[in-house]
């Protein structure tokens, strides 16, 4: 079977740094990264500061959220062809540019036009999705395979290290700030991700040579994607082990969590100190597996997926609510010691060609069922109890990466 040639890196006579926080384009990379990070996570919590202030309506809240969902999910497959055909750095700029659009749209629409706001947030959502396969890839091209896992690792502390302290600058700034001004800042941060970014040192398979048989089409490309990943057992094992923790796990706890919180416990400070745990344990998983380098780094890396588990069980049992925060905080561990080598591994084992279709092929499938999740679970406890369907979600959450990672290829993430 032919093999697809390694990128081709930029000469260079300087030697490559020691770590890559002291690499200037990967530091620019970051921080484009960061604050396309920042701005997705805020635009929720500033439209939820709207309906605070009856400038949108829950109803409102609803529509425009669920149109940044499917604004996403259209776009990141289309994200990930162009990214692959053209230059991923171009595809950043673009499309996190169309983002920064969308924000002061979406201010001009406050408490004016649902139909302003809901158009903004598809802008929005699908400026979001197009980054993302396309950042994925252009890491792979700034960075050397040696540091990948430490660059990934530092791209998912800055997520975490945001969602730990966003709150509360959010709420600092909505002290002294309205709505609208807040969603211009969101705007800011688009362009950051989209300036600040430079290009990937690495060249790409993405432009045709001049002479040679167009390219094919959209669809056809896309399934070459599909294709890519079908290539990998390890990928299509660790996707469904993924899509398992999140649509069943993840939505059964995000669910659950606040009504045990509520009624169990009769206080609101478990949900907070649960999910705050879960951030600080996700940085403290980054941190580890940022040096760590087990022998078996994709039986490692299912072992913290399926780690995820012990969160709906701490939550159908009679515990302590110190142990439901405890759970939480070794699920966030667990799931950084997947990420990572998860991210590391497609981007040293996938066509360089292929990179960000296989990308977008992993964000289109975990985001897109993760609705799904959500929408069945909560009538699933009306119907079952809590106790019965949270069983079988942390029974799925173990089963399902063991099952994994008895696929061939899953114990190195290799082919």
């Amino acid at each position: 079977m032919p093999t697809t040639p390694p990128p081709t890196v930029a000469k260079s006579t300087a030697p490559p740094p020691r770590s890559v926080l002291r690499d200037p384009a990967f530091l620019r990379l970051w921080a484009g990264t960061t604050a396309s990070g920042l701005a997705t996570w805020a635009l929720p919590f500033v439209l939820g500061l709207a309906v605070l202030h009856r400038d949108l309506g829950a109803a409102g809240l609803g529509l425009v959220l669920a149109a940044r969902t499917a604004g996403f999910l259209a776009a990141v497959a289309v994200g990930g062809v162009l990214a692959d055909r053209h230059s991923r750095r171009a595809v950043v700029l673009w499309s996190a540019l169309a983002a920064a659009v969308a924000a002061p749209l979406l201010a001009a629409g406050l408490g004016r036009s649902l139909v302003l706001m809901t158009a903004a947030a598809a802008l929005a959502g699908a400026g979001q999705g197009a980054c993302r396969p396309a950042f994925q890839a252009l890491t792979a091209e700034t960075v050397t395979p040696g540091h990948r896992q430490q660059a990934n690792a530092a791209m998912t502390m800055a997520v975490r290290g945001s969602t730990l302290a966003g709150p509360a600058l959010t709420a600092l700034l909505a002290a002294f700030l309205d709505v609208s001004t807040l969603l211009l800042g969101i705007g800011l941060l688009w362009l950051v991700a989209a300036l600040v970014p430079g290009k990937g040192t690495a060249a790409t398979a993405a432009a045709p040579a001049a002479g040679t048989a167009p390219r094919a089409g959209f669809r056809r490309e896309f399934l070459d994607g599909i294709g890519e990943a079908r290539r990998h057992p390890w990928f299509l094992a660790g996707l469904a082990a993924l899509v398992a923790v999140i649509a069943l796990g993840y939505s059964a706890t995000s669910v659950a969590l606040p009504l045990i919180s509520r009624d169990r416990y009769g206080t609101e400070w478990v949900l907070a100190a649960a999910m705050t745990a879960y951030t600080v344990g996700a940085l403290g998983g980054a941190l580890v597996i940022a040096r760590w380098r087990p022998r078996s780094q994709g039986w490692a890396a299912f072992a913290g997926l399926a780690a995820y588990g012990v969160a709906p069980l701490s939550l159908m049992l009679p515990v302590h609510p110190v142990a439901v925060v405890a759970a939480y905080a070794v699920a966030g561990v667990g799931i950084e010691l997947f990420n990572v080598p998860w991210f590391t591994a497609t981007q040293r084992e996938v066509a360089p060609e292929k990179l960000a279709r296989v990308s977008s092929l992993d964000f289109l499938v975990s985001y897109g069922l993760a609705p799904i999740g959500l929408a069945v679970i909560a009538p699933a406890i009306d119907a079952f109890g809590a106790t019965p369907v949270l069983a079988v979600c942390a029974a799925a959450c173990f089963l399902v990466p063991a099952a994994a990672a008895l696929v061939p290829t899953a114990r190195h993430f290799t082919r």
